[in-house]
């Protein structure tokens, strides 16, 4: 009666080349499904966390609203402006607007001046914060130049208004009872796409060619 053998086994008991081969491939392959599949949730981890961070004020993340609350309650609070900008952005930004004082509910406005100092337009997007963080859950705008890119001609200064409000019930919130001042901070980071005027001169060209819009994103440094 011959000896049986197994057919991926030689007669050391070592497995063949070939099947060491494909189980090196079969681990590759699950490595990079693994890579694949974390990247993906690294890339839906950022707006998640940013939504979850406009939801519940986290990180003294600011609210955006569509109406003023009806009445405006006695307690009174005082808003202090800050404005910061990112390196890569020729521009100076500060607040036109010294701290207001309002009663919580009331609206208030404010006003930021910017001045591009380069010698060619540029654009910016403006991350915000309110300072203590808890407070940004109630910090909420009715308008705000944050909420879209701005383009700066060079030499152009450009008047910049946020509308605002804090929400009544802020106090209800027993962590706040004793906050009587809020700073609402804010930064620009530059914004690197074609100037308007390049654009429209290119617009008549029979020449084409492709255009990489990068942005570029940070927190806040209060004042």
């Amino acid at each position: 009666m011959s000896a049986h053998i197994e057919p991926n086994i030689e007669n050391d008991g070592k497995v063949k080349p070939a099947d060491n081969a494909r189980a090196n491939l079969r681990l590759a392959y699950g490595l990079l499904g693994f890579v694949g599949i974390m990247v993906g949730m690294a890339y839906a981890a950022v707006p998640l966390y940013s939504l979850f961070c406009q939801v519940t004020g986290y990180g003294g993340t600011t609210q955006a609203a569509n109406a003023a609350p009806s009445a405006a309650i006695a307690r009174e609070m005082t808003v202090r402006f800050d404005a910061n900008v990112s390196g890569g952005l020729n521009w100076s930004f500060r607040p036109e607007t010294k701290p207001v004082t309002l009663k919580v509910g009331e609206t208030g406005e404010a006003s930021y001046l910017v001045v591009n100092t380069g010698s060619s337009p540029s654009a910016g997007t403006a991350t915000f914060n309110v300072t203590p963080q808890a407070a940004g859950a109630y910090f909420n705008k009715l308008e705000c130049f944050c909420f879209t890119e701005q383009t700066v001609k060079a030499g152009e200064t450009s008047h910049m208004p946020v509308i605002f409000f804090i929400d009544p019930d802020i106090d209800k919130n027993p962590e706040l009872k004793t906050i009587d001042t809020i700073t609402l901070s804010y930064t620009f980071f530059p914004l690197e796409k074609e100037p308007a005027d390049k654009a429209a001169n290119l617009r008549g060209s029979t020449e084409t060619s492709d255009k990489t819009l990068t942005r570029f994103g940070g927190g806040a440094d209060n004042g």
